[in-house]
C-alpha cells in the first residue's frame, strides 16, 4: 500500500470523480445494520477514505465510529465535509496492515476497496491477521472486493476479483459466512462494475 499514491489520486481528484463514489453505501448499511450491534458498538471503516458511510453510520446514531485510510488528504476531505460533525468519530491515517490495532477492540469491521488491491498473498494473510487481531469474538466482517467480472485495475493498480466462495476461502474457518451478494457498482461516468460482499461473524 503506498501512501504517495493515494494521496495524489485524492488531491487530483473530486470525491465524485473516483470510480468507486458511491453517494451512500446502501448495501455496507444494511449489514451494519444486520449485525444487530447496539448504537455504541464500535465501528471501523477501512480504507474509508472520502466515502460517505461514516456521515449516514453518524446520522442514524452509531457513536464509536472510525475511519481509517492511508490518505491523509482523503481523511481531511471527509472531515472537512462533515464539518462540526467530524467530531463524532475517530480517524485514522494509517496503513491497514501495519496498524497497531487494540485486540478485541471491535464490533464491526468494514471495508468495501481494499482488500481486493492486496495481490500479493502474504499481504492477504496479514490483512486477515489483523482483523482477527482487532475483532472481538462473535464480531463482524463485512468485506467488499471485485467480482470474478470486475475490472482488472483500478486507479492504475492491478487488483484481484473474487467470488463470494473465493472470498470467503481468503479469511478461514474461524469466519462463519453468514450471507454474501454481488452487485453492479455504476462509477460516476456510468460504467459497470461488479463487487462481491461477504457478510461474516469470528466464532468465539
Amino acid at each position: 500500500m503506498s501512501k504517495t499514491h493515494w494521496n495524489t489520486v485524492y488531491e487530483t481528484k473530486a470525491p465524485d470523480a473516483v470510480s468507486w463514489y458511491a453517494p451512500h453505501l446502501a448495501e455496507s448499511l444494511i449489514y451494519v445494520e444486520r449485525t444487530g450491534a447496539g448504537k455504541a458498538a464500535s465501528i471501523i471503516d477501512v480504507g474509508g477514505g472520502e466515502s460517505t458511510l461514516v456521515d449516514d453510520l453518524i446520522a442514524a446514531g452509531y457513536t464509536q465510529v472510525t475511519v481509517l485510510d492511508i490518505s491523509d488528504k482523503a481523511l481531511d476531505v471527509c472531515r472537512g465535509r462533515l464539518a462540526e460533525r467530524a467530531a463524532q468519530a475517530n480517524w485514522l491515517a494509517a496503513d491497514v496492515l501495519e496498524h497497531r490495532f487494540a485486540a478485541r477492540s471491535i464490533d464491526v469491521w468494514h471495508d468495501r476497496a481494499v482488500f481486493h488491491f492486496l495481490t500479493d498473498p502474504v499481504q492477504r494473510d496479514a490483512y486477515v491477521r489483523q482483523v482477527m487481531h482487532a475483532l472481538k469474538p462473535g464480531g463482524f466482517a463485512i468485506v467488499g472486493a471485485f467480482g470474478p467480472e470486475g475490472p482488472t485495475q483500478c486507479s492504475g493498480l492491478p487488483v484481484e476479483r473474487y467470488s463470494p466462495e473465493g472470498l470467503h476461502q481468503e479469511f478461514g474457518g474461524r469466519f462463519r459466512l453468514l450471507d454474501h451478494g454481488l452487485s453492479m457498482h455504476r462509477t460516476p461516468w456510468g460504467a459497470a462494475q461488479q463487487f462481491v460482499y461477504c457478510f461474516c461473524r469470528l466464532e468465539q
